[in-house]
């Protein structure tokens, strides 16, 4: 299961600023609209003069795709957390499907941004390098699973499709479309793992 990010304010040490600002960005976005966090209310939180904030970050823009690579690495941790907990490959690969979800439900503010209109039109080196590291994890997974060489198109298309699948549903739970307080979730999950596991490429 995917944990929750921290809830309490943290002292920082010299020299390891931004990795503050980046921590208690992410507690503030989960109480606040993306649109309303602002570098000033976070340098104010962290106890710090807002041009000290914008040392680090140049506007709110750049701060907000610092939060988001920030997630894909969690999420990315947090999937190879689930499928290494299994000796078995599907297990894992169900198990992975299944951190996806949980992330979101535990961090819905931050899996909107990552995915949203505000970073996608703003993608930094650091947030694109974030962002292809976890589907490279997914696909590196589905050719394990499938017996697909990694290289090949056909894997790309299945993690293509269990990506897509999977986001969807956790969008319909973070969207209260479902009762992720029961197994319909995780039977779903279930269902769009055994789709997407095919015996190996065509010929």
């Amino acid at each position: 299961m995917a944990e929750s990010l921290p809830h309490t304010p943290s002292s920082y040490h010299h020299g390891n600023l931004r990795s503050t600002l980046v921590e208690q960005g992410l507690v503030l976005l989960e109480g606040s609209q993306q649109g309303e966090l602002s570098l000033r209310e976070l340098a104010r939180h962290v106890g710090v003069s807002a041009n000290a904030a914008y040392r680090h970050f140049a506007n709110k823009e750049a701060l907000l795709a610092a939060l988001a690579a920030e997630g894909f690495r969690r999420l990315n941790a947090a999937q190879i957390q689930a499928a290494m907990a299994s000796p078995d490959l599907k297990k894992g690969f169900r198990q992975s499907g299944r951190a996806y979800v949980q992330f979101a439900q535990d961090n819905p503010a931050l899996f909107r941004l990552m995915f949203s209109r505000l970073t996608s039109g703003n993608t930094t080196e650091e947030l694109s390098e974030a962002s292809q590291a976890s589907f490279q994890t997914l696909q590196t997974a589905v050719s394990a699973v499938t017996g697909v060489p990694i290289d090949d198109q056909q894997t790309t298309v299945i993690a293509m499709l269990a990506w897509s699948l999977v986001h969807g549903l956790s969008h319909l739970v973070l969207d209260g479309q479902l009762d992720h307080h029961g197994d319909k979730a995780d039977d779903l999950i279930d269902q769009v793992i055994a789709m997407v596991q095919t015996p190996g490429p065509s010929r």
